[in-house]
């Protein structure tokens, strides 16, 4: 299994070398804020919403003293933006009031901010501060590492149990981002475009010409 985890990783590297997070941000806040507006969201619809958000709101300090009205307004484009405006405001008065205005960079910190678990966690540690403690499980990755017999879990966080055990950690934040990329482009939803795919000589998972 490890050995085809590094046929795998080599395999990414060449065809995503430069694979990374689609969303927009500049300071950790802000990819914060912006991996919590992403959830059941696309990518491109939150880095519409997020300039003039990061504009009014640049700053945990900013963003704690903002009404939620107008934070509602300003993300109201997105799924569950009444919830996702309650959970902005609560996190960026956490981070305000207890971690002086700045981003925890440790995963038990993190999912003590509200509507911030170990998916969004994960992101903000692995992206912003390079700190690998974990894999960014999203719909993508977890489809991904079942096709790929890399697991059988169908909850995020027994999934990235098992890609943990299986992947270098060195490669953890990589992994996602490159997994990600390619299940928009090529191992998707709907249907596995595995005539196109270069890893479907080493991927197993085939029942009937139909991907599971």
């Amino acid at each position: 299994m490890r050995a085809r985890a590094v046929e795998v990783l080599d395999s990414l590297h060449e065809s995503y070398p430069n694979s990374k997070t689609a969303l927009d941000w500049e300071t950790p806040f802000q990819l914060l804020i912006a991996t919590m507006l992403s959830a059941q969201c696309t990518d491109v619809l939150v880095n519409k919403v997020t300039p003039a958000l990061f504009a009014a709101y640049p700053t945990p300090e900013s963003m704690a003293d903002a009404p939620q009205e107008h934070l509602q307004e300003l993300v109201k484009r997105t799924n569950f933006f009444r919830n996702k405006s309650k959970n902005m405001l609560a996190s960026a008065i956490r981070i305000r009031d207890v971690f002086g205005n700045e981003v925890p960079r440790n995963m038990e910190d993190l999912i003590s901010l509200p509507g911030v678990a170990r998916k969004t966690a994960n992101c903000v540690l692995g992206t912003a501060f390079d700190i690998k403690v974990g894999v960014v499980v999203d719909t993508h990755v977890g489809r991904i590492a079942r096709r790929m017999g890399f697991t059988k879990a169908m909850k995020p966080v027994a999934v990235e149990r098992d890609l943990v055990k299986t992947f270098a950690q060195e490669d953890w934040v990589y992994l996602s981002h490159s997994w990600i990329d390619h299940g928009r482009a090529i191992c998707t939803a709907r249907t596995a475009k595995c005539s196109e795919c270069f890893m479907a000589e080493i991927c197993p998972r085939r029942v009937e010409g139909r991907m599971t």
